[in-house]
């Protein structure tokens, strides 16, 4: 068993190894990460300045994927390439001299996650530019070959004939299965572009009220921007409201000349991801919120605003030529 001492040697290797002649000054660890432990490194080079890092380790489910360090490194330099606004990628390390499971050392950018935005209004208008711009990215510029590799995340992972066990049937989940398969796969009416693959407020980081990071691209990969839109559109509605969901809506399709026909059929397979991501942890869910001082986020909130988002996209939907 690893003790904190340990790992603090860990730390001071590491330091060594990416930035030799410098000292390690402390660690901390990132609250929110969901998919990967992250520890922020404060360092002090031989110069005198300082400097930090950030240590990010992929949980269990991500290290069932061969090369998932190596995977999310290249996917940083990818997009970084692309002038989007992300964290540096500094270096990955799968051979487990230091830790026993891969890794990788990223940006440490000065900033937050915003989930009680002072000014709502402009806090979903720079959100929607941000997904605009991720969307604007010519295919051209992309390595769609290694970013199809990642794409059965978004189908096969979430979108599965077998209902999950003990699933609580308020999320009506059989009825999206069976809505879903008289139509999947949906043809794809607009180009291929870069997604980021879970677009929504715990994977952006705000200063001063401005949007500066988007984190967070592990399920980044290339496809409908759609499906993008419709998982940022459910996470809106039951973390804001329906009102700033549509009000984000509006602003994206001012800005995005696409084909929005089958985005019920998106909104339908967002539903169905929060179904198999959330199952019955509604109430930890919910209690994720109360340390940010969002304590009006409850399990019967989440609930109703769920629902109101299914029923629109149910109510919206039509055949598919």
């Amino acid at each position: 068993m690893t003790t904190d001492r340990d790992e603090q040697l860990q730390f001071e290797q590491l330091v060594q190894k990416i930035a030799p002649q410098s000292m390690l000054v402390r660690t901390w660890q990132l609250k929110g990460g969901m998919s990967a432990q992250m520890t922020a490194l404060e360092i002090k080079h031989s110069d005198g300045k300082t400097s930090r890092m950030i240590v990010r380790r992929p949980g269990a489910e991500s290290l069932k994927r061969q090369h998932v360090a190596q995977d999310e490194f290249k996917l940083l330099q990818m997009i970084q390439s692309l002038g989007l606004a992300t964290q540096t990628p500094y270096h990955f390390d799968e051979s487990g001299s230091i830790f026993s499971t891969p890794y990788l050392v990223i940006e440490y950018i000065e900033g937050k996650i915003e989930f009680a935005p002072s000014n709502l209004g402009d806090f979903i208008l720079q959100f929607a530019t941000q997904l605009t711009k991720i969307h604007r990215q010519p295919s051209s510029m992309l390595d769609e070959y290694f970013l199809s590799k990642h794409a059965h995340r978004f189908a096969d992972t979430f979108y599965d004939k077998q209902l999950t066990a003990n699933v609580d049937t308020w999320l009506d989940e059989e009825h999206i299965c069976t809505t879903l398969d008289s139509v999947w796969p949906l043809p794809q009416r607009n180009t291929s572009v870069l997604l980021h693959g879970d677009f929504w407020p715990g994977n952006v980081l705000w200063r001063n009220e401005k949007l500066v990071a988007v984190i967070d691209w592990e399920d980044a990969t290339v496809g409908d921007p759609l499906t993008d839109l419709a998982i940022s559109r459910l996470d809106i509605a039951w973390i804001f409201s329906i009102d700033a969901m549509y009000s984000f809506t509006r602003h994206y399709q001012s800005q995005m000349n696409i084909d929005y026909t089958d985005l019920p059929y998106w909104d339908l397979y967002a539903a169905l991801r929060f179904v198999r991501l959330a199952s019955s942890n509604l109430a930890e869910w919910a209690a994720f919120f109360h340390p940010v001082d969002r304590h009006d986020i409850t399990e019967q909130r989440i609930r109703e605003h769920y629902r109101v988002f299914l029923n629109q996209a149910f109510d919206k939907l039509t055949p598919v030529q």
